[in-house]
């Protein structure tokens, strides 16, 4: 598909779904947000935060699996601002996911990890299409940055 009709469709699935990509997250410790290397994108984690307000709290614990795939997806919508500006504000560039990693804040006895990335997982797709398909990893933790439930980081494969 050319570069152009990707992108409409991208910015078409967003707007279908009522997400607006939020200004990306400034780094919060000593690292860069992404790295592009060649036709791969490297996006540093991100975290739950959607207007204005971080999600906190443990799966198994405090939060419901719902609750935490919403989590999940806040960060693969933060995933994707990130994109959009590591490539100018041209999603079209996106070939596909290559990898996500997610990070679950987890009570001892809470084993559903891959159910709770699902909501970054699913996010992705619906946006992306089969260009949203990717290798994953899902990690149970005892704790997170700022006390959030979920952190997810990115590989893409995008066109020059």
């Amino acid at each position: 598909m050319p570069q152009k009709a990707q992108a409409r469709k991208i910015n078409d699935r967003l707007k279908e779904l009522g997400v607006t990509l939020p200004q990306p997250a400034a780094p919060a410790a000593n690292y860069v947000p992404f790295v592009l290397f060649g036709s791969s994108l490297y996006v540093s984690g991100q975290l739950p935060a959607g207007d204005g307000e971080m999600m906190k709290g443990c799966l198994g614990k405090d939060l419901t699996v719902e609750q935490g795939q919403e989590a999940a997806r806040l960060c693969a919508v933060n995933i994707l601002a990130q994109v959009n500006a590591a490539l100018g504000g041209d999603l079209g560039r996106v070939v596909r996911c290559v990898k996500l990693g997610g990070f679950v804040a987890s009570a001892p006895d809470f084993f559903d990890q891959p159910k709770v990335v699902n909501g970054a997982s699913d996010f992705l797709v619906a946006v992306l299409g089969e260009a949203g398909r990717h290798a994953r990893a899902a990690v149970g933790v005892a704790a997170l940055p700022r006390g959030v439930p979920v952190e997810v980081d990115a590989v893409f494969e995008v066109r020059p």
